[in-house]
């Protein structure tokens, strides 16, 4: 067997049930899970005619570089949505979802015969970022998330003998969990750093589409046009319909970006047997020429947090994120594993405690006394739990 999956943390939710295997919730509730990020608005009419009418393309092996019919719609929405002119051929590449894409890219990237090779992630981190590093030969390094600066990752935290070291770098933004967006100096530092060192950028931004200000997020791939960088070198941008459309089940998405490492990314996953399903690439055109269906999702996300943002803060410490769909609150007393613990035991209501999303580094857990909330479910259900958990705050710090 391969010892590097001996190196693999247990998964959040894996640890979290660990946590809450011996606790019987309250059944005088019904069970509400803002535990995981999974979208549970409506998937939209179109996407599912899309995939009944594309039946009878399952009789063809698809081809690992997508349909040029599907390339065209994803730059044709990158230009749309940023104003990008980039090559279906060269600079786009459809993906079963953005998660297979970002382990897969470590893969591709990484050369493990270097000395000390090093992949560099936010902390709190996807925990896909550390498992694609770690199976790929390299080591981690962390930077950790600062609540006084809208919780940027302090890459400055990262030492000059490390950064010489790195071969990838993975961002995320808006991020998971903070929802916090990345501004253009800092795209420029990163940058800099990347010219220095020579490592690629794996930017994820598959919360771009869930945003609560005027201004929409900046993508890696529009940063660096700004930055007089439109050969998009050493960088790698991943989107996904999972949570614009409404369809994790699809596990659609697309890379773009460096056509030089998109172009030994195909080779890779032309013998990882990669290629997305016919269907959902026909489905997927739909998804991304159609803008309409993303404003009303955008638009009941807004209405959502609106309403249950301000319940929760008047108990906890905690308010709108930029972006994504989660509320990163601070919990009374600080001990985040105790806090969800007692509130799925008291009032029947699962959240994730953030330590789990993050790993000790320069000294401290940043995720630690932190809970992450996923407003996916409907507005009556997210605010039910939100009543719930005010209550339970309420009672919680009577005790500290």
């Amino acid at each position: 067997m391969n010892p590097l999956l001996d190196k693999l943390h247990p998964y959040p939710f894996e640890r979290l049930r660990a946590l809450t295997k011996d606790i019987t919730p309250n059944p005088a509730y019904r069970p509400i899970s803002l535990g995981i990020g999974e979208p549970k608005h409506p998937a939209p009419r179109l996407v599912e005619d899309a995939l009944v009418g594309s039946l009878k393309s399952l009789a063809a092996y698809p081809a690992t570089a997508g349909e040029p019919r599907l390339r065209e719609a994803i730059s044709g929405w990158l230009a749309r949505r940023y104003g990008l002119q980039l090559d279906a051929a060269s600079q786009v590449l459809p993906v079963n979802g953005s998660r297979e894409a970002l382990f897969a890219l470590a893969q591709t990237v990484i050369d493990p015969s270097r000395p000390g090779a090093t992949v560099v992630c936010p902390n709190p981190f996807y925990q896909i970022y550390e498992g694609a590093a770690l199976l790929a030969g390299a080591r981690t390094a962390f930077a950790n998330s600062d609540p006084a600066r809208n919780f940027a990752a302090n890459w400055a935290e990262i030492d000059e003998a490390t950064w010489a070291r790195t071969q990838l770098l993975y961002t995320c933004s808006p991020g998971n969990p903070t929802g916090a967006v990345m501004p253009l100096a800092e795209w420029e530092a990163l940058f800099a750093l990347s010219d220095q060192h020579g490592f690629v950028i794996a930017s994820d931004e598959c919360y771009s589409e869930i945003y609560f200000r005027d201004e929409p997020p900046l993508s890696g791939l529009e940063a660096a046009v700004k930055l007089g960088r439109s050969d998009f070198r050493n960088l790698i941008a991943f989107t996904s319909l999972s949570k614009r459309s409404n369809v994790p089940g699809m596990r659609s998405g697309f890379v773009a970006g460096d056509a030089a490492i998109i172009k030994k990314f195909l080779l890779y996953r032309t013998y990882h047997g990669s290629a997305m399903n016919p269907m959902v690439q026909a489905a997927s055109i739909a998804a991304w020429n159609d803008e309409a269906h993303v404003v009303a999702n955008r638009e009941q996300y807004r209405a959502k947090f609106a309403q249950v943002t301000p319940l929760l803060a008047a108990e906890l410490d905690v308010a709108l994120p930029d972006a994504s769909f989660y509320l990163w609150a601070a919990v009374p007393g600080g001990d985040d594993i105790a806090f969800a613990q007692q509130l799925l035991a008291q009032y029947n209501v699962a959240v994730l405690p953030g330590s789990l999303l993050a790993r000790e580094a320069h000294g401290i857990n940043p995720g630690a006394g932190r809970i992450r909330l996923a407003l996916v479910a409907e507005t009556a259900e997210c605010l039910e739990a939100a009543q719930r958990i005010a209550e339970f705050t309420r009672s919680f710090k009577s005790l500290l």
